[in-house]
């Protein structure tokens, strides 16, 4: 069965089976794949199964659709190929490629030495009992679904909020912190539109929770 391996940036995200013959992706709620970016159109593109071949097709978003880096409106897909929607990419593959590219985002690159190890402490609102995480992996995510490592506390009235709101990567020069919903979440007080390195004793604000970032000695 055909797969996509979702990526936001360099962060993996998940696997999706493509397992109906039709597939919308966009940012409103109603599609089958929904990315949760202000850049990515309502209804941004589809994707559908005809005649044995999997495409891609454009449906008129603001900022296209792109295959292997170029503008697309229509496009077959073959494994491996890579469908870029601003700042998610789609790997396309089958069976038999997943689990290498799921290996690869949980291995380290090779490196000189032990890589700093970065944690969270929760300042205020927690959403559990836990007052410290780790950051070992590769990619650990924020937000409310089962995917994410650490939980936060939405605030409002209604408690809402983004399943996964931001996520941390490690990197051989450090600690990566990237929005999934932009402008959600806050980066010592100022909203979190771009990919900013974390340094010591930076206040990250997701939700009602407020989070700092250190190295541990």
């Amino acid at each position: 069965m055909p797969k996509l391996m979702l990526k936001f940036e360099a962060a993996f995200i998940k696997e999706i089976k493509l397992d109906k013959p039709a597939f919308s992706l966009g940012r409103k709620p109603d599609n089958d794949i929904v990315l949760d970016n202000a850049a990515v159109s309502g209804h941004h593109c589809k994707m559908y199964e005809s005649g044995g071949t999997w495409f891609v097709e454009d449906l008129n978003s603001t900022n296209g659709t792109f295959v292997n880096g170029k503008k697309t409106l229509k496009s077959g897909l073959k494994p491996g190929d890579i469908v870029t929607l601003v700042k998610y990419s789609l790997v396309f593959t089958e069976d038999s490629a997943p689990a290498a590219a799921a290996k690869a985002e949980q291995t380290l690159p090779p490196q000189r030495g032990k890589p700093p190890q970065g944690a969270l402490e929760v300042l205020e609102n927690p959403a559990d009992a836990r007052k410290d995480f780790e950051l070992t992996a590769l990619s650990t995510y924020i937000g409310k679904s089962a995917q994410a490592a650490i939980p936060y506390k939405a605030g409002g009235l209604f408690g809402g909020g983004p399943e996964l709101a931001v996520v941390i990567t490690l990197r051989p020069e450090g600690y990566y912190l990237n929005p999934i919903k932009e402008g959600y979440s806050k980066y010592n007080g100022n909203a979190l539109n771009e990919k900013v390195m974390l340094k010591d004793d930076d206040v990250i604000e997701v939700g009602a929770t407020r989070f700092r970032f250190f190295i541990k000695k």
